[in-house]
């Protein structure tokens, strides 16, 4: 019956014709079979998707010097060159980390002074306190060693 349905339809493309004959081969509980199946594939996938989710942020909000750090870290485009949480330029190093590992002192002789590739942004001190403040709340969030990452099936990275 398809067949000569399509028979009497002009297609001109022999591969359109052998394909909607292979799509019509098929009886129908055939094809119902395949779409249930896709079907329950894809919701349990999902559904597993949104049970396993990561945890969300544990960590305790910012203060308010914290948030003015992080509005001077947006302002000045520190993004550019750094990176938080592996994400950023790559022309400085990573800062998820440089609290706990360098501390305040090595933090704002850099801030204070630049370097020969990091320019002299002439921090006022309670820009600077922010900036520093900004940067304890993210070495208090986590790590940021790529090579101790584990990614989850989901594409989460821990």
């Amino acid at each position: 019956m398809y067949y000569k349905i399509l028979v009497n339809i002009q297609i001109k493309d022999k591969f359109v014709l052998k394909y909607l004959l292979y799509l019509f081969m098929f009886s129908d509980k055939a094809k119902l079979l395949v779409f249930l199946t896709l079907l329950t594939a894809f919701s349990v996938y999902s559904t597993l998707l949104y049970i396993n989710l990561p945890a969300t942020a544990t960590s305790k909000q910012c203060n308010t010097d914290a948030l003015r750090g992080k509005q001077l870290w947006q302002a000045h485009n520190c993004n550019a060159c750094h990176q938080v949480y592996g994400l950023g330029g790559y022309l400085g190093p990573d800062l998820t980390n440089v609290y706990s590992k360098k501390g305040t002192a090595y933090i704002t002789a850099f801030l204070k002074n630049g370097t020969a590739i990091m320019p002299n942004f002439h921090l006022s001190p309670e820009e600077i306190k922010s900036l520093l403040s900004y940067l304890q709340h993210i070495d208090a969030s986590g790590t940021a060693d790529p090579k101790h990452f584990t990614t989850n099936n989901y594409g989460a990275i821990h």
